[in-house]
This record gives structure tokens, sequence and C-alpha cells, in this order.
């Protein structure tokens, strides 16, 4: 849907939803030991999608999300090999999990605002976004750099 950016004569583009988002490449050392994930998809809908354009929506949701699921299911297990010694201490890194995510307003959103790029709607998005960070960091500020604020044992229980 997008085209390539170059870099250094390099083409790179959008993993679409296979390759969003990749974590894998956070959990080399020297990088922080903290991975922020913006949701821009619910993870889960109040209601039962209906119409055509509901089900379609959901549909590309699910299929966006199943790659970030996948990647977070990873992380999830190889914190369990770390914690219950199966994985020798040092062997594989430990990473903190964090989510900012507005699943209210994306329930209200047609899919339409990912791909139009309407003036209104991306100030409207960008308020959006401002104002679950701060609510975000008033919660888990305390939390960056010491522990995820994301329950993955329980997300994938």
């Amino acid at each position: 849907m997008f085209r390539a950016v170059e870099i250094d004569g390099e083409a790179y583009w959008d993993g679409g939803y296979t390759g969003n988002p990749p974590l894998f490449p956070f959990f080399v050392d020297g990088l922080p030991g903290d991975i922020l994930v913006i949701n821009i998809n619910s993870l889960e809908r109040d209601k039962v999608p209906q119409t055509p354009v509901e089900i379609q929506n959901r549909i590309n949701e699910i299929s966006f999300n199943t790659s970030l699921l996948r990647e977070l299911r990873a992380i999830s297990f190889v914190q369990r090999l770390i914690g219950d010694g199966t994985i020798e201490q040092g062997k594989m890194k430990r990473v903190n999990v964090h989510m900012i995510a507005d699943d209210e307003l994306m329930n209200e959103l047609s899919v339409a605002t990912k791909t139009v790029a309407i003036p209104s709607i991306l100030g409207a998005l960008k308020g959006a976004g401002q104002k679950a960070a701060e609510t975000f960091l008033e919660s888990h500020r305390s939390d960056i750099g010491k522990r995820s604020s994301v329950d993955l044992q329980a997300m994938f229980n």
C-alpha cells in the first residue's frame, strides 16, 4: 500500500500484516530493556461486527494483530524459560513490555482513518495519542526500566 523508503540506497518496505511489528531485533544487547508497543488496532471488540464494513474492518484488525501477538507470545515464552531456569541467565535478554492503547477510541473509528489523510482526523488522532501517552505515563512511568506493565502471562493464558 505504501511505497518503499530508501535509506543509504537500500529500499525498506512496510511489513504489512506479516512483518509488523518486528520486536525480535530489540533483544540485542546494548539496546534498552524496554519495548513500548503503541496499539493502533483493538485487540478486542465490545460487540460482534455485523455489517460487511464492520466485518472487513475486524478481519483487517485480526490480521494485523496476529504478528504482534505472535511476537508478544514469543517474548512471554522466553521470559517463562528464563524465569524457571530452563534458559541460563544471560543467554537471552529479558525485556520489559509496555503498551499504549485506546481501545475505546479504536472501536469507534472506521478503517478509513488508517488510510485517508484528512487533517481533522489526523489532528484528532494526534490529540488522542498524546492523551493515551499521558495516561500511560501517569500509571506506569515508574515501571520503565524495572518491570513490564503488560502481564504477558495473563494475556496468553
